[in-house]
């Protein structure tokens, strides 16, 4: 299965690629997954790079805070599930997790940042 490519810059917290009518429903069902090792959404953390909506598949691309994150399963899982609650029933969803570019901390919202106290 090729990538789908996901163009750089956006005024949202990753870079979409796609309808604007599907935008605000996916970015708001990315917002309800929680990483539960520090509590706070994965658009927060900044472990999502990007989405791409293409004509029957939606691409989700994202990292973890760590290569060894014991919970990576359960995010995906989550992600797949609100992605299915807002996408119309014959897409299919694939999460492509990547090492490059790593996260680092400056991937965080500022609530984020306030979260943590930082």
């Amino acid at each position: 299965m090729d990538r789908i490519q996901i163009p750089a810059g956006a005024d949202s917290p990753y870079a979409y690629a796609g309808p604007e009518a599907l935008r605000q429903p996916i970015e708001a069902a990315l917002r309800r997954v929680v990483d539960p090792e520090v509590a706070m959404s994965i658009v927060d953390l900044g472990l999502v790079y990007g989405v791409a909506v293409g004509d029957d598949r939606v691409e989700v691309v994202m990292t973890m805070t760590s290569a060894a994150c014991p919970v990576t399963d359960v995010v995906v899982g989550d992600v797949e599930a609100e992605l299915d609650r807002v996408v119309p029933p014959q897409m299919t969803m694939h999460v492509d997790l990547v090492r490059e570019p790593a996260w680092t901390p400056d991937r965080m919202s500022e609530r984020a940042r306030s979260f943590m106290g930082w």
